[in-house]
């Protein structure tokens, strides 16, 4: 534990949580029962990002400007049998991983945002588009009329590769948690931070490249000379996205400018997975549900007869689910905490354990009125 003895108490509402953070703990407390809820839903999640990064790359790689992708989420292996499945909804949801993509793209930011805006990036797109055009007059002619369109597919496109990226590191991060934990090495939160935190530090240089295949000639679009990497242009991006800004969900706020329910401002965005309601979130028609179906599948027994024992039991297991998905989701946001903070959490230098609190201060400004101080009790 960290002296903070020389540091004056903190007088953030949030006080208590920087406290904890500073001494070794996590945005979520620790119990034994958070560790069960936390570890079995990643593991549950390692499973479905494994489905969802590598169909984000096979649209990415092989609907390259398929402008009308009807089989997009067959990942190159077309039957009658998995469309019916599919037309049935016995399937896995790719849409919520489009869903993201689209927050990623929608609300930009790093350096992969500015990137894709360079003349660089936009000569490379416009070699790939030549190369795909070639011997299609009527969209050569669309190519020519409206020159931006095709552009900014190609960075959408972009960001289908970037997100599928980090899911695939990701997934093996959560599903390896899952191991430790069943072989007892994983006992409390703070061991499960470390763990997301150490995956995060292996990947952190990774590189983040992207490049198409178009008739045998391959198209760099994202090069490795571009300097993306994985924890700086592919994660923290993510997290801002995803975890923080989102968009507000249909039907459940006007988006009518009069009616003034959304800020006006992107910045002031907080619709993302640390703030959602999990009551509409279980519901028909937020976006998140179809995360949430998709986890029924995978949930280990241990997890499926803890919500079994609690006493709505199934009737609200997609409920349960996010709860417990928001814990999570809080513990990797420590990790993330804790990978940017400024100095070492266990640093003995007076000045800066103050610039870590001030740090720290700030990440609680934003979390003040998200689920954190709803996941500081347990329940689901």
């Amino acid at each position: 534990m960290v002296s903070t003895s020389n540091l004056s108490p903190s007088t953030h509402p949030l006080a208590d949580i920087i406290y904890r953070l500073e001494n070794g703990g996590a945005l979520l407390p620790d119990s034994p029962e958070n560790v069960m809820e936390v570890v079995g839903i990643l593991k549950s999640y390692g499973v479905v990002l494994d489905a969802y990064w590598r169909n984000l790359i096979y649209i990415s790689e092989h609907q390259f400007l398929v402008l009308f992708p009807f089989f997009k989420y067959f990942n190159g292996e077309f039957s009658i049998g998995k469309l019916l499945r599919h037309w049935w909804h016995n399937r896995i949801n790719y849409e919520f991983a489009e869903y993201c993509m689209k927050a990623m793209l929608w609300h930009g930011g790093g350096k992969l945002d500015a990137y894709l805006d360079t003349q660089e990036f936009c000569d490379r797109a416009q070699q790939a588009i030549q190369a795909k055009l070639r011997g299609n007059p009527l969209m050569q002619g669309v190519s020519k009329a409206f020159p931006d369109f095709l552009i900014e597919q190609v960075r959408q496109m972009a960001y289908y590769s970037v997100l599928g990226q980090f899911w695939r590191v990701m997934s093996p991060i959560f599903l390896t948690l899952s191991d430790r934990y069943d072989r007892g090495e994983i006992k409390s939160i703070p061991d499960v931070v470390n763990h997301v935190l150490q995956g995060l530090v292996r990947a952190a240089d990774k590189p983040i490249t992207y490049a198409v295949n178009i008739r045998g000639q391959e198209y760099e679009l994202i090069p490795k000379s571009a300097g993306l990497t994985f924890l700086m242009d592919a994660a923290v991006p993510y997290v801002e996205a995803v975890f923080f800004r989102s968009f507000p969900f249909m039907g459940t706020v006007s988006y009518n400018a009069q009616a003034r329910q959304i800020p006006p401002e992107q910045e002031r965005f907080s619709y993302g997975a640390l703030y959602a309601d999990p009551l509409p979130v279980g519901g028909a028609g937020i976006p998140p549900t179809l995360l949430m179906q998709d986890m029924t599948h995978f949930i280990p027994d241990y997890l499926h007869r803890f919500y079994q024992r609690t006493p709505r039991g199934e009737t609200d297991l997609r409920v349960k689910i996010c709860v417990s998905f928001q814990k999570s989701m809080f513990c990797v946001t420590t990790a993330a905490i804790l990978g940017l903070m400024p100095f070492p959490a266990d640093t003995p230098d007076p000045e800066q354990r103050k610039k870590n609190r001030i740090y720290l201060e700030n990440w609680m400004d934003r979390l003040l009125e998200s689920r954190l101080i709803s996941v500081q009790v347990c329940e689901v």
